[in-house]
């Protein structure tokens, strides 16, 4: 995982390229089954926290290179492969425990509305905090 990490943060500058939001929204809608609420919701978190102007330059481009690794189609573990989510959790989760001193409970809102939005009302322990776990 630590050699993961590394890569990580190696390539997030190339990583922040295949940000954008409609690669985000087309991203959540396909992977959406696959990757399940937990992943989504920490995505969503990122992406209203991406948009959140308070947030401090160095911690938006660590979310934007989250966000790009997320929608990435050729990452460590291929998404079509089971399990193959994990690693794009595992990156969202460690950029989120990284800036989750900056991220609002607004945002953290928000995220959660558009969830149970897109999953159906999702009961409040199902999907937790990253840094509650």
């Amino acid at each position: 995982m630590k050699n993961n990490i590394d890569k990580f943060k190696a390539n997030m500058g190339k990583l922040q390229a295949y940000y954008s939001p409609d690669a985000l929204a087309d991203k959540i809608k396909h992977a959406a089954k696959k990757a399940g609420a937990k992943a989504v919701y920490y995505a969503l978190i990122l992406y209203y926290a991406s948009l959140d102007k308070e947030i401090p330059a160095k911690d938006r481009l660590m979310i934007l290179a989250a966000l790009g690794y997320f929608i990435l189609p050729a990452d460590l573990i291929p998404d079509m492969v089971p399990g193959g989510f994990a690693d794009d959790t595992a990156a969202l989760m460690y950029v989120l425990r990284k800036v989750w001193h900056n991220i609002t409970p607004a945002v953290r809102e928000k995220a959660r509305a558009r969830t149970n939005r897109l999953f159906g009302n999702i009961p409040e322990g199902d999907i937790e905090d990253p840094v509650a776990q």
